[in-house]
């Protein structure tokens, strides 16, 4: 591979969906992850048309229809089940809606890079760049040098820091309890069926992940004290359970009472960053746009970060690189932050008793590759 070299910080979705764009687009590009092996806490996404589009050009949506579960629908609910909407489920284009398994996800991806592009137990703890490369170096001594940076280590960033002053997160007021359980245990669960139930201090997500053998439930209120915002601190299934009782849905108590393992997780907001890039350093994904989980879109704006990098960094001279990651800058900001803004808007209609705004097509009809293209 020719042209500019990239190092990866960050062996998430979003940095190893950013290594498999940039080699695509015939970029060297590496991959360091802090942890023993590439890995996601047992949990689910939604993977929408803006992303499912990217990874087909990819090469990736054969194994994502193996691998994935289909929806079929996509409902939003009063507590008791009464029909409030429905969620359109595809793009103006035919792009329709996944529901998969963060490990599967992770797997689909690292099996699309080299094995001499991976490299773990690589933990991020300093940086330096001069005008000509840019260099990262890991705890256990080692350094990585390259033409750019990428800052994929999530909401809790090392990197951001040498790229914006870094700021305290905001506790929201919010925890959540999440988890997968087999789908054999909810029969009446219907095939392909995603469900949003809410009230003003309560709502529960249901949606099927790994061919429909697996239920992703993600339940959210009102938490009783101040959480660490950890997405692997245990939780309790009886505290759980307690929520969801008189006056549900019985489909949504079916749920919740077969869980028997559960994550709780603090839910904590950040202002969006009025910078993405300093040089050779760019922060994708949650280090550059962490937002509230209430319009589905983490994982798929880092996957459309990735592209829109990829396709910015084709064929560029390495003396370029600052002015077109600035440009990369201009390209996802804005639209990030109107996720960011969204997520925090449907809040306020939830607890309102409203429906929360999901599916419009800007959402899902957003080709971020063709948007990069006009910016070359």
């Amino acid at each position: 591979m020719a042209g500019v070299r990239v190092v990866i910080v960050g062996g998430g979705i979003g940095g190893l969906a950013a290594a498999v764009a940039l080699r695509a687009k015939g970029i060297q590009a590496d991959v360091y992850e802090q942890a023993q092996r590439f890995s996601e806490v047992g949990a689910g996404f939604m993977l929408a048309p803006n992303s499912l589009r990217v990874l087909e050009r990819l090469g990736l949506h054969d194994e994502i229809t193996r691998f994935g579960a289909h929806f079929t629908g996509f409902t939003v609910c009063r507590a008791d089940g009464t029909e409030v909407s429905s969620v359109p489920l595809g793009g103006a284009d035919g792009y329709t809606m996944f529901g998969m398994y963060r490990a599967d996800m992770v797997n689909l991806l690292v099996s699309g890079l080299p094995g001499d592009a991976l490299h773990i137990d690589h933990r991020c703890v300093a940086f330096a760049q001069d005008d000509d490369r840019a260099v990262v170096t890991f705890e256990n001594g080692e350094t990585a040098e390259g033409d750019v940076v990428i800052g994929a280590d999530g909401i809790h960033s090392v990197l951001q820091q040498y790229v914006v002053e870094p700021r305290d997160p905001v506790f929201s007021g919010l925890a959540a309890y999440r988890g997968v359980m087999p789908a054999e245990r909810v029969p009446d669960w219907p095939d392909g069926a995603v469900r949003f139930w809410s009230d003003s201090t309560r709502n529960l997500l249901v949606y099927p992940v790994r061919r429909g053998e697996l239920l992703n439930f993600v339940a959210f209120g009102v938490a009783d004290e101040q959480m660490r915002e950890s997405w692997s601190a245990p939780g309790d299934p009886r505290q759980l359970t307690a929520g969801y009782g008189d006056g549900w849905d019985p489909l949504a108590g079916e749920v919740v009472s077969q869980v028997d393992a559960t994550f709780r997780w603090g839910i904590y907001d950040r202002e969006s960053l009025r910078q993405w890039t300093r040089g050779r350093l760019a922060l994708l994904g949650d280090a550059a746009h962490p937002m509230l989980p209430y319009m589905g879109q983490g994982a798929n704006q880092a996957i459309e970060d990735g592209m829109g990098l990829a396709t910015l960094l084709e064929g560029v001279r390495t003396v370029d690189v600052p002015h077109v990651l600035v440009r990369y800058q201009t390209l996802r900001r804005d639209r990030a932050a109107r996720f960011q803004q969204g997520s925090r808007f449907n809040v306020e209609l939830m607890a309102a008793g409203k429906a929360p705004i999901l599916g419009m097509p800007w959402m899902y009809d957003y080709d971020v590759e063709a948007e990069a293209r006009t910016l070359r």
